[in-house]
Order: structure tokens, then C-alpha cells, then sequence
């Protein structure tokens, strides 16, 4: 009986480190697969930050005024934009009148405060956007930087354009849904949704679908 016993256990000892390497693998699998699915996003965006002064509320309200004049003037450059490349060619062309836009709302709103704009690679947390949620992770943005850019800071996708459709930043319209969806695959689609989370399917270990 005592043999039985051994063998049981020993059976059950090489079950469970089994299970314990398949859920090991899986994680790090998963892990693997967000971000993948992140360089891959990154590669066919350009983001959209504005960073304001500072965290007082004048100084937040002059980002929002910021924010709405680039809107303005980019919205008219960027319309012919057929891709990334000549989307990003047009802003580092108009990298200077950005900065002047800029300034010229800042003047008007009584202050003094330098800008600066630059087209560069920023390390970004996962941030929502209406339906989208993008993931953790380095990506290209035009990055406008109000004085001495410590306060908050206010950010869209440029490219695809999901930052200036109509009137509504918070919100991309239907349009801005369908420019997405002819950027990214149709994996890198459904993973920015923001009811997904970034799940990844585990094809041949289905219990694990309800753990990650």
C-alpha cells in the first residue's frame, strides 16, 4: 500500500510541475504577446502631447486653449496626409509656425511662458481615449511643451487622426474608428479596444483565458 502511495504522489508531483511550467510559459507568453502588440501599434501611430506649465488651474486652461489652436492649424495641414511618413514630414515642415501658434495664445492670454515643439519618442503609461485604451510603452509624438512643463499633460493619436474630428477631442467620432481600423490589423484593432484590455487568447491552453 505504501508503494501505491509513493507512486501516487510521485505521479502528482510530476502533474503539478507541469502545471506549474505550462502556467509559467503562458504568463511569460502573454506578457510577450503585449508587447509585441505595442511596438507594432507604436510603429503606425503618431501621438499628439501637450504638456502644460503647471498643475494651477489658469495654467490648465491655457493647455485646453493651446490644444484647440494646434487642432485648428494642424487639422487644415494634415488633411491630405495619405500615411505616417507624410504625416510626420508635414510637422517637423511646420514644427516653427506650431511654435508660434502657440505662443501667439499664451501672449494673448497674458502670459510669457516659452514653447517648444519637437517630434520625438516619449515613454508614454497606457492611457484611454474615448473606446481606446493604448498600452504602456515608447511611441512617436509631437510634443508641445508650455513653459516649464510640469503640469498635466493632454494627448491624442495625430495619426491615424483621432484628434481633431469635429469639435469633440475626448471622443473620436465614427470616422476616426474607421482611419484606425485601416492602420492597424485587425489583432492590433482589437486589442486598443477598450473593453478588451489587451486580452490575449491562449489557443491550446483554454483555462488560462480566465485567469489573464
Amino acid at each position: 500500500m505504501t508503494a501505491f502511495f509513493r507512486k501516487y504522489y510521485k505521479q502528482m508531483d510530476a502533474v503539478l510541475l507541469i502545471i506549474v511550467f505550462a502556467l509559467g510559459f503562458s504568463w511569460f507568453y502573454h506578457g510577450y504577446r503585449l508587447r509585441q502588440t505595442q511596438v507594432n501599434i507604436a510603429e503606425k501611430i503618431l501621438r499628439f502631447h501637450v504638456r502644460a506649465n503647471s498643475d494651477s488651474s489658469r495654467d490648465q486652461e491655457l493647455k485646453l486653449k493651446v490644444r484647440d489652436a494646434l487642432g485648428g492649424y494642424m487639422q487644415t495641414k494634415l488633411s491630405g496626409a495619405s500615411d505616417l511618413d507624410e504625416c510626420k514630414t508635414i510637422v517637423k515642415e511646420n514644427l516653427p509656425q506650431i511654435v508660434h501658434t502657440a505662443e501667439q495664445v499664451i501672449r494673448q492670454e497674458g502670459y510669457d511662458y516659452p514653447v517648444s515643439a519637437s517630434v520625438e519618442t516619449e515613454t508614454f503609461p497606457e492611457r484611454t481615449y474615448g473606446d481606446y485604451t493604448f498600452p504602456a510603452g515608447d511611441y512617436q509624438a509631437l510634443h508641445v511643451e508650455i513653459g516649464s512643463g510640469l503640469g498635466h499633460n493632454w494627448w491624442c493619436v495625430m495619426y491615424p487622426n483621432m484628434c481633431f474630428q469635429g469639435s469633440v477631442y475626448e471622443v473620436p467620432d465614427k470616422e476616426a474608428d474607421q482611419q484606425l481600423q485601416q492602420v492597424l490589423s485587425e489583432d492590433e484593432y482589437d486589442a486598443v479596444l477598450k473593453s478588451r484590455r489587451f486580452r490575449i487568447r491562449f489557443k491550446y491552453l483554454d483555462f488560462l483565458n480566465d485567469i489573464f
